[in-house]
């Protein structure tokens, strides 16, 4: 395998500050004894099943994660060094010792085969002090792990089987990866790696089937989009379980394309209304002059062109969920009458005299911020409160990149079947640019990249990046980033970037000796316009710098004051 020393230089300790640092990320050190207890815990609370499927989880997710380690370290280099930093991690992290015994990859034939000995498992080991010998392989952490980095970094569900185990008798462990389709009896393991299982972990009690508030239990077809195991995508799926049973008001706070519809969806199936009708109103489409018309209705001959009368979406939507989209697009007088049939429950059609009783639960979604536009007189506060009940925010896809890996799957299996295509996976330009970009579009974004992606690669073959991104719009900004001299260069290459000239160097460390500039002031200034040339963008500030995110975050704060 490559030399590690390039995975272990990004290992830091800060222990004046308690912080130890694993690239740009903080890390912590869990001995191996705690990590024994917290595993007896999981099993005697949980039971083998579901401790299994959340150590799993954890392990699939740290796995995705450190795939993009990997890229962004040594995507220069040979495919073999950047599948090396897997076990390379495992071995930096204490888990295991790998020797490989068989590697077959070829991205373009689609073949991919490992097997693997772990030397000295700590998972097996622990394993045997929380439970004794186990009558089939434990190392499940490290499977998921496994399975984790391989399918984000290549691009295909790829699933790692352990065959032999430690912790169960065996000698050593032994593992095997390939692809899912390749297994004959994959279901056994993914069960405990399904992305739709992911989101029932946070969304059900536990052992529970997946339910609405009535008790109906739901097909798969009805939360297939329901993908993610990021802990900001899981937190709102468990807000949208809190909510789901009572008829509160619910406001989805998001970015375009975040899929606030789609949780409005999965919001109206888990509430007690889900056999009534779900009834959408995207308020930014519709005239201004024709919207009052839309949500309540018009009688006949109300004015000219109205031939017929025509029920609006309230009263469509009685006894079930109405979803406001883009409610902050909504004009003055359009708010004042929303705000009385929220409030009063009773609507009138356009042109009509009767007041008619309507039974709807109203779920609003926004992507601007309503709070500054009621501050600035352009949204009614009273009618911000009444819809703004119980707010559930839906991070961004740059905010819950480990869920990349598991769309792109979910999309894929989606586009290959509608547009009846198969293709071999991703080549690895492919997989570093889907995993660099930062998807301003957010899923509906990767959701079309990957459409385009089936629709232009040959069949049989993998998906290049030529494939998924214009020229004109390919991802350089997100991978690239610029050097001292002003060259784009890739992110894998910035440790490698010649210092500055020394004179230089020398004259700038002059000046700020003769200012008798203290060195605080020296390195908070530096900070200051790093940040304020890379307009506020703290990743891109700290390239700039030569030093991690998290770094820089952790010093503005401490020196703010």
């Amino acid at each position: 395998m490559a030399d590690l020393r390039d995975i272990a230089a990004r290992l830091r300790f800060a222990p004046e500050d308690g912080r130890i640092w694993l690239d740009d990320e903080r890390a912590i050190l869990l001995r191996a004894s705690v990590f024994a207890g917290l595993r007896r815990e999981l099993l005697e609370s949980l039971g083998e099943d579901e401790a299994r499927g959340l150590l799993t989880r954890i392990g699939y997710s740290a796995g995705a994660h450190d795939a993009r380690l990997a890229i962004n370290l040594r995507g220069s280099r040979n495919l073999t060094d950047v599948f090396a930093v897997g076990p390379q991690m495992h071995a930096l992290e204490g888990f295991v010792a790998v020797e490989p015994i068989r590697i077959e990859i070829d991205v373009e034939k689609g073949v991919h085969y490992v097997e693997q000995i772990w030397h000295d498992s700590v998972e097996a080991r622990m394993h045997m002090e929380a439970a004794g010998v186990a009558s089939e392989p434990v190392c499940w952490m490290q499977a998921g792990y496994a399975s984790g980095f391989n399918t984000a970094l290549f691009g295909r569900p790829i699933l790692f089987r352990e065959v032999a185990c430690r912790g169960a008798g065996d000698p050593h462990c032994r593992i095997i990866g390939k692809p899912v389709d390749e297994w004959c009896d994959a279901e056994a393991d993914l069960r405990f790696l399904r992305p739709e299982d992911f989101v029932n972990a946070a969304l059900v009690r536990r052992r529970a089937p997946f339910q609405n508030a009535a008790g109906a239990p739901l097909s798969a077809s009805d939360h297939d989009f329901m993908v993610g195991s990021s802990s900001g995508f899981l937190s709102a799926c468990g807000k949208l379980q809190q909510v789901a049973g009572t008829n509160a008001a619910v406001l989805l706070l998001g970015e375009t394309g975040v899929g606030k519809e789609r949780f409005a969806k999965m919001l109206h199936r888990l509430s007690k209304r889900a056999e009534g009708p779900f009834v959408a109103l995207n308020c930014a489409a519709i005239p201004e002059n024709l919207l009052e018309a839309e949500l309540f209705g018009v009688e006949r001959g109300a004015y000219t062109g109205a031939g017929d009368t025509r029920k609006g979406r309230f009263e469509r939507a009685d006894k079930g969920t109405l979803f406001l989209d883009e409610i902050g697009t909504l004009n003055e007088p359009s708010q004042a009458k929303l705000l009385r049939a929220l409030q009063e429950r009773e609507i009138e059609r356009v042109g009509g005299s009767a007041s008619r009783a309507v039974d709807v639960r109203v779920v609003a979604a926004t992507n601007v911020d309503l709070a500054a536009a009621v501050r600035e007189g352009r949204f009614r506060a009273d009618l911000y409160y009444r819809l703004n009940v119980f707010p559930i925010r839906i991070p961004p896809l740059r905010e819950r990149r480990d869920d990349i890996v598991l769309l792109v799957n979910h999309f894929i299996n989606k586009f290959s079947a509608a547009h009846g295509k198969r293709v071999s996976g991703f080549t690895h330009r492919a997989i570093a640019a889907l995993l660099g970009y930062d998807y301003p579009g957010n899923v509906r974004e990767l959701e079309n990249l990957i459409e385009r992606g089936i629709i232009m690669a040959p069949e049989d073959k993998a998906i290049d990046r030529h494939h998924l991104f214009q020229a004109e719009e390919a991802p350089a900004g997100a991978l690239l980033a610029m050097d001292r001299r002003g060259a784009m260069k890739p992110l894998s290459q910035l440790d490698d970037i010649e210092p500055p000239d020394e004179d230089a160097v020398q004259d700038l460390v002059g000046r700020a000796l003769d200012l008798a500039m203290p060195l605080k002031a020296l390195e908070l200034g530096a900070m200051k316009e790093a940040v304020k040339r890379a307009d506020g963008n703290l990743s891109h500030a700290a390239r700039l710098l030569g030093m991690s995110r998290a770094q820089l975050a952790y010093r503005l704060e401490r020196d703010k004051d």
